[in-house]
């Protein structure tokens, strides 16, 4: 899997992921952080992750798949940048300098990450005086959503005034393999391949013979909403990026979760974007009506490989319910189609899923790859599903980073041909990002896209705090209604129903006024207040 990332790099596609970081330097010593306290802080830290200063080294030919080595030339200032946002330093300044930053391919010569210190953040509302932000760039072969948390563990702190690692930096740089010592491991990986296969093919069948029961007894369907249908997004895509995104408070999202029984937070996050993706496409008439799909990856990570490099994930098919303008409706849709992909994933067996991909030859593999991309076959070819949602929870208290305290974390994603959008669902503390990485010439409005979620997820939260109030108001209107009406005697006869009077049906299907709204754009901490109506 960490090879096909390599194999599918190309100058539109760069296939690394990321993040826009804002820090408040407040909490640093003297309330000010300097680049050169940066620079001092991940030297310190190096030992703490195995990325840092590892290099790609590729088999001629792709005969296998590459092998990582130490960096015998590792040049931290190289990989640690700085520059600054031109007047005024607003927010959209700086999602235009993320998204130049993030188009641009890595040097796969060197350790596969670049992190960009900016500076100049003068007019974003909620941003401290003296803030910075940090965009960060990892190539995919290196890290996935749940290895890139430790990398994030391994550059920040619990508390600001943290003192360095006591533990010494015993990395050693490596010798670069010259061609033919590589074309000698790959020709020993060519002996074993077969022996792995049958390894896979032992552990895969189980999961296979599950499977099969699982269809037979119903456990689970395979049905076409799974197979997505063409949009705008599913096309050969443009080397120029956007990003863009809005935070809301968790609590909100969880409370909308009511709305459909049983469902998860990851559901939810899936009907708002659903919604976000039918207001965008129906603006540009270009809504399908059958519903589109995300690809959820799902970490298989164990415990003992927390802090190991490269990608530990399977994945599964999500439909969105962008055909369907109920919320509720929406919602419980996605519910039960979620709850579907993942009887199918446990029935296989997600880690099988991942296991496979290890016998895949690396020629093939990489010739398919280019061969993709050259002949332009994301037009001609219907899409395996229309976006990705990726959900990556982040911590859960406030983290430091020389010093400076971490305000809010945006998720950065890379797009191949046919996936000109992806989305990255983030939390840290009480709030949620959700973001997205689209290609420029496919969404050249990200603002109105932004805007798009913002609806989408106001909505739900104000038909959630409406069905919250419900029961509330109903109890105190009988309540009001027995103390005005007095005790009568019990009938002797039986009496017919009679339908509830027009001042009746007003008193009790009367509703309060929705609540202000909460989405907004990243940066800012803390939901905005309004008084109420009178």
């Amino acid at each position: 899997m960490d090879a096909s990332f390599v194999a599918l790099e190309t100058r539109n596609s760069p296939m690394h992921i990321g993040s826009l970081l804002i820090y408040n330097p407040a909490t640093a010593p003297g309330g000010f952080v300097r680049f050169k306290d940066i620079l001092s802080f991940f030297e310190s830290r190096m030992q703490l992750s195995k990325t840092m200063r590892q290099r790609l080294v590729k088999v001629p030919f792709d005969l296998d798949y590459p092998y990582w080595i130490e960096d015998p030339d590792f040049d931290l200032e190289y990989h640690v940048r700085h520059v600054a946002l031109p007047k005024p330093g607003d927010w959209r300044q700086l999602c235009i300098q993320a998204a130049r930053i993030f188009a641009r391919p890595l040097d796969l010569s060197r350790p596969p990450w670049e992190f960009t210190v900016v500076e100049g953040l003068d007019n974003i509302p909620g941003v401290a005086p003296g803030g910075y932000a940090m965009i960060t760039k990892v190539h995919h072969a290196a890290i996935d959503g749940m290895s890139g948390v430790d990398l994030m563990e391994a550059l920040h702190t619990l508390v600001p005034d943290a003192p360095a690692p006591d533990k010494p930096d015993n990395w050693k740089p490596e010798k670069v393999p010259n061609p033919i010592e590589l074309l000698g491991k790959s020709y020993i990986s060519a002996l074993t391949n077969p022996l792995k296969q049958l390894e896979v093919a032992a552990k895969a069948a189980p999961g296979l013979a599950n499977a099969i029961k699982g269809l037979a007894v119903k456990d689970f369907k395979v049905s076409t909403e799974m197979v997505a249908p063409r949009c705008r997004f599913n096309k050969v895509i443009s080397t120029a990026r956007v990003v863009e995104g809005r935070s809301v408070p968790l609590a909100d999202i969880k409370s909308i979760r009511a709305l459909s029984p049983g469902c998860k937070v990851n559901d939810v996050f899936l009907a708002i974007i659903g919604g976000a993706m039918r207001r965008y496409l129906l603006d540009k008439s270009d809504l399908p009506a059958k519903t589109l799909t995300a690809m959820a990856p799902i970490s298989v990570r164990s415990g003992e490989e927390k802090g190991d490099m490269g990608n530990q994930v399977a994945a599964m098919i999500a439909p969105l319910g962008t055909h369907l303008e109920d919320l509720t409706e929406r919602l419980d849709f996605v519910y039960s189609r979620t709850t579907n992909s993942k009887a199918m994933s446990d029935a296989v067996g997600a880690r099988n899923m991942t296991e496979m991909s290890k016998v895949s030859p690396a020629l093939f593999m990489a010739l398919g790859a280019q061969l993709y991309t050259r002949l332009g076959l994301a037009n001609r070819m219907g899409p395996p599903f229309s976006t990705v949602v990726t959900n990556v929870p982040g911590p859960p208290v406030p983290i430091y980073s020389s010093g400076a305290q971490l305000e809010s974390m945006m998720g950065l994603l890379c797009l191949t041909d046919g996936l000109g959008l992806g989305h990255v669902v983030q939390s840290y503390c009480s709030e949620a990002t959700i973001s997205f990485t689209a290609c420029r010439k496919l969404m050249p409005d990200p603002d109105f896209y932004a805007q798009c979620i913002q609806d989408s997820f106001e909505e739900y939260r104000d038909l959630a705090a409406k069905l919250n109030a419900a029961p509330t108001k109903n109890a105190s209107a009988k309540k009001a209604a027995a103390q005005k009406t007095p005790a009568k005697k019990a009938p002797t006869k039986k009496r017919a129903a009679t339908k509830p009077t027009a001042a009746a049906k007003s008193r009790t299907s009367s509703t309060k006024k929705a609540p202000a709204k909460t989405g907004r754009k990243i940066p800012a901490k803390g939901a905005s207040k309004r008084k109420p109506k009178t």
